[in-house]
């Protein structure tokens, strides 16, 4: 069961498995739509979300990599897809929020750092665990170079939302922010990370983080 930092909210876990799924199985119904297929203009937002989506897709269809003891290797692949399209820096300083100031550039690094390896670990063991959810591309709403590409997944009990933000930066968009059925990600720690500084410190969350995403044994 994954490690939760204190105050860290049972929404956010059990939403975890969804995101997976809206960044892995994307491309198995995309296009069945003819107004989805008008919607993906080239170099929009939601292009470079099903590029993403795509290349994640082929490697959980990889039979190879599907055995027990490729499962590290596989999600690290799937990390390194995933890291290429997410702005992890932009995610981390909307985190922190007015408490960003208070971080050296050396602490912000390292904040960054582990703030992904934490999100990586939750994820980590919901890998696989998605059964027959499909990813509905809804619309793509834009303002400068700012944009939300938003997504519904299904299965046969329930439907949840899934909107990814994204900012174009250097010409790429990368997401800062998750919104799952509209708890934004950014803002659910934010709240958190921010009651943990002010109770002890910027360096008390930072030991807190370290702790969490230690390499274990197991």
């Amino acid at each position: 069961m994954p490690q939760r930092l204190p105050g860290i909210a049972r929404t956010v876990d059990i939403r975890i498995p969804i995101l997976i799924s809206a960044l892995t199985l994307g491309l198995s119904i995309f296009g069945f739509s003819s107004s989805l297929s008008a919607a993906v203009e080239p170099g929009s937002a939601m292009e470079a979300m099903k590029e993403t989506i795509d290349q994640a897709l082929k490697i959980m269809e990889d039979e190879s990599l599907k055995s027990p003891e490729k499962s590290r290797e596989r999600l690290a692949i799937l990390e390194d897809i995933i890291g290429k399209r997410f702005d992890y820096r932009e995610m981390g300083k909307r985190t922190l929020g007015k408490h960003w100031r208070q971080f050296s550039e050396a602490d912000r690094k390292e904040f960054v750092r582990l703030f992904q390896r934490f999100l990586s670990k939750t994820y980590a063991g919901n890998v696989d665990g998605y059964s027959g959810e499909q990813v509905h591309y809804l619309k793509e709403r834009r303002k400068g170079n700012f944009a939300e590409v938003q997504t519904a997944v299904t299965s046969d009990k329930s439907t949840a939302s899934i909107y990814y933000r994204l900012l174009k930066s250097a010409n790429a968009w990368k997401v800062y922010d998750v919104v799952i059925d509209g708890v934004s990600l950014v803002k659910n720690f934010r709240s958190q990370f921010g009651r943990i500084i002010e109770a002890e410190s910027a360096e008390g969350l930072l030991e807190k983080l370290r702790a969490k995403t230690a390499v274990s044994g197991s």
